[in-house]
C-alpha cells in the first residue's frame, strides 16, 4: 500500500531536512534492540482473567516475530496487505505487530469492543485477507460473531483464533510450525521489507459522517511522534514503560509498543483494566512511566492510599482523552511520586501537545501542553484567521506526525495547501504557547478516552418503531469524562419509551456497549432553528445537569 496523498513528495524534503523524518522502520529499531540487548526482558504481559503472565527477552521475541512472519508469508500475506486483529493487550498483538513490519504488511489492530456492524465494514472496507481473534475475551465469543459476518467478507481467507483448535488455531498455524526452517527468511524479509514511507499502520477512527475513517500513518510519521515524545519525558532504555490502555487505539500502539523498541526499554501490558492488579502490577515489574485517560488515573489515584509505596516507581503519568480535574491532580501529588502530564493528540497524529513534567502542577488542570517539536497548531475563525490569545476558534494542526490519508476516502483528506489539518476541535490559546481544549465542532462524544459515533448511532435510532427525532450528546462524569445522553421525541401513538428498550434494541444491531446510552429523555419536541436544524448546543446545556448513577460498564 503505497502513499498516493498530493503533495507528498513536498512534505518529504521538508521533513527529511528539519531531521523530523529518519527513514527507519520498525524493523530497525527492533534489530538495534536485538544486537544490543539480546537479554534483556522486551516485554513483560499480564492476563487479568487466569493471572497470567508472560515475559519474553528481545531475543526471544525476535524468533517468534520471525516465525510468525514467515508464517504469514506462507498463508499468503503479501507486501501491502492488510492483517487485522481484534486482541486486547496480550503478547501476541505485539508480535504480529512486529510480524507485519518484517514482511511489509499493514497492521490494522481493531478495539476488542467492536461488534459485527463495525467489523462488517472495517474488514470489508480494507479488503482483509487474514484476521486474528481471540477464542473468548471478558467472556465474549468471537469465533461465534465472525463466523455471522463471514459471509459477507469474501475476501477474508484466513480467521485465526488464540486459543483455537485446529486449522483455525493462531498457535498451531503460525507458532507450533517451524516456519522459519522452510525458506531462507533473510531473502524473503529483504523482498518484502516496507520503507519507511510505505503505509504501516491502518486505525480506524470515530466518523462523525456516519462511518469511520481508515487512518493511513507510514513510520516517518509514527516516529516523528514516538521520538519527541520520549524526549519530551526524558525517557529512555532504563525506563519501564507500563501500558493498560489499549494498543488498539493510538496511545497503547505508539507508547505502549513501538515506543518501548525504540528505546530499547521494556514494556509492560496489562489486558484488562482493573485499578487493583494494576497497582500489583506496579509493584512487581517497578514502572516508570504510563499514559492512560483521565478515568484511569482517578481509579488509581483513589486506591493508592491502600497501597502505600506500591507506586513509588512511577515517575510520569501522562493523562489524556479528558480535562483532569484540579483536586485529582491535588490528591495525586499526595499518595503518588508520579509528575501528572496532561496532553492531547489524534489518532491522526499521537500526541501533538503536552505539558512539562517540571511544569507547574497546575498546568496539566489549566491547558493540554505545548506543541511536541516538528508539529505546529494555530486557533483561527471561520475566516481562518488567527485569533488573538486566549479567543477560542478552531484547532488547525500541521507537522511531522500529520498522517498521510484516510483508507479510499481521500476526499475527507482536509489538509489546505500549507499543510494544515482541520482537527474539529475548539480551543484557546495562551501567550506561552499553551493550547486548552474548550470544545469540538465535531459530532463526537468521548466517554473514557473513547470516540463515540454518535451519527451512527443516531442512524440507527431513528430506524426504532417509537422514534421519530433523536439526538446524542455527551453529559458531565467525574471519571469517564462524558456519557452518552440520548434526548427523543416519539411517532404518534407511542406515549413512553425506556432507555432499557433503546439499549436492547441497539445491542440487537450489533453495536458495542461503550456505545450505548445511558440516559434516555422523551421530549414532546426537540429544540430546532428556523430551518429545521437540532440545536445540539441547548441540549448540551440540559445535559449539564444530568446525573447518572455509577457506570455499569467501564
Amino acid at each position: 500500500m503505497k502513499i498516493t496523498t498530493k503533495g507528498f513528495d513536498e512534505r518529504r524534503a521538508a521533513m527529511l531536512a528539519a531531521g523530523a523524518w529518519q527513514d527507519k522502520t520498525l524493523v530497525d529499531y527492533l534489530d538495534q534492540a536485538v544486537a544490543a540487548v539480546p537479554d534483556k526482558t522486551a516485554l513483560v504481559a499480564y492476563r487479568v482473567a487466569g493471572d497470567e503472565r508472560t515475559e519474553l527477552s528481545y531475543r526471544r521475541l525476535n524468533e517468534l516475530v520471525t516465525r510468525l512472519a514467515a508464517g504469514l508469508v506462507g498463508l499468503g500475506v503479501g507486501k501491502g496487505d492488510v492483517v487485522a486483529c481484534q486482541l486486547p493487550n496480550w503478547w501476541q498483538l505485539t508480535l504480529l505487530s512486529l510480524a507485519c513490519a518484517r514482511i511489509g504488511a499493514v497492521i490494522n489492530p481493531l478495539m476488542p469492543i467492536f461488534r459485527e456492524r463495525e467489523l462488517r465494514f472495517m474488514l470489508g472496507h480494507a479488503e482483509t485477507r487474514i484476521f486474528i481473534i481471540p477464542q473468548s475475551y471478558r467472556g465474549f465469543d468471537y469465533p461465534g460473531m465472525v463466523a455471522e459476518i463471514r459471509a459477507d467478507l469474501p475476501q477474508l481467507e484466513h480467521v485465526l483464533v488464540i486459543g483455537g483448535e485446529g486449522e483455525n488455531s493462531f498457535e498451531q498455524v503460525l507458532l507450533e510450525r517451524a516456519w522459519e526452517d522452510e525458506t531462507d527468511t533473510a531473502v524473503l524479509f529483504a523482498e518484502r521489507q516496507a520503507g519507511a514511507d510505505d503505509i504501516a499502520q491502518l486505525l480506524y477512527t470515530s466518523g462523525t459522517t456516519g462511518e469511520p475513517k481508515g487512518v493511513l500513518h507510514t513510520y516517518n510519521t509514527l516516529f516523528a511522534n514516538v521520538r519527541p515524545y520520549a524526549e519530551r519525558l526524558q525517557l529512555t532504555a532504563d525506563d519501564v514503560i507500563m501500558m493498560a490502555s489499549p494498543i488498539a487505539h493510538q496511545t497503547g500502539f505508539l507508547y505502549g509498543l513501538m515506543m518501548p523498541v525504540y528505546l530499547q526499554a521494556t514494556a509492560v501490558l496489562q489486558d484488562l483494566w482493573d485499578p487493583r492488579y494494576a497497582v500489583a502490577v506496579a509493584a512487581a515489574e517497578k514502572p516508570t512511566f504510563t499514559m492512560a485517560s483521565t478515568p484511569f488515573l482517578a481509579d488509581l489515584i483513589d486506591i493508592a492510599p491502600d497501597f502505600p509505596g506500591q507506586l513509588d516507581s512511577l515517575k510520569v503519568f501522562v493523562s489524556a482523552g479528558a480535562p483532569i480535574p484540579g483536586a485529582l491532580v491535588e490528591k495525586a501529588a499526595e499518595v503518588v511520586n508520579a509528575r501528572i502530564v496532561s496532553a492531547w493528540g489524534m489518532t491522526e497524529n499521537g500526541a501533538v501537545t503536552m505539558t512539562f513534567p517540571h511544569d507547574p502542577i497546575t498546568r496539566a488542570t489549566t491547558s493540554d501542553g505545548v506543541v511536541l517539536p516538528w508539529m505546529e497548531v494555530r486557533v483561527v475563525n471561520e475566516r481562518h484567521e488567527v485569533v488573538p490569545t486566549g479567543e477560542e476558534g478552531s484547532l488547525l494542526v500541521r507537522g511531522a506526525s500529520l498522517f498521510v490519508g484516510y483508507l479510499k476516502r481521500p476526499e475527507l483528506y482536509q489538509v489546505d495547501g500549507e499543510g494544515w489539518f482541520e482537527t474539529g476541535d475548539l480551543a484557546t490559546v495562551d501567550a506561552d504557547g499553551y493550547i486548552r481544549i474548550t470544545g469540538r465542532t465535531k459530532d463526537v462524544v468521548i466517554r473514557g478516552g473513547e470516540n463515540i459515533p454518535v451519527v451512527e448511532i443516531e442512524n440507527l435510532l431513528y430506524k426504532h418503531p417509537a422514534i421519530s427525532a433523536v439526538a446524542l450528546v455527551g453529559c458531565p462524569d467525574p471519571r469517564l469524562g462524558e456519557r452518552v445522553c440520548a434526548y427523543v421525541t416519539l411517532h404518534g401513538g407511542y406515549s413512553e419509551l425506556s432507555l432499557e428498550e433503546v439499549t436492547t434494541y441497539l445491542s440487537t444491531q450489533g453495536v458495542s456497549r461503550n456505545y450505548l446510552p445511558e440516559y434516555l429523555q422523551v421530549m414532546a419536541e426537540l429544540p430546532r432553528t428556523p430551518s429545521g436544524k437540532i440545536q445540539k448546543f441547548k441540549l448540551r446545556e440540559l445535559a449539564q445537569q444530568v446525573q447518572i448513577a455509577p457506570a455499569r460498564r467501564s
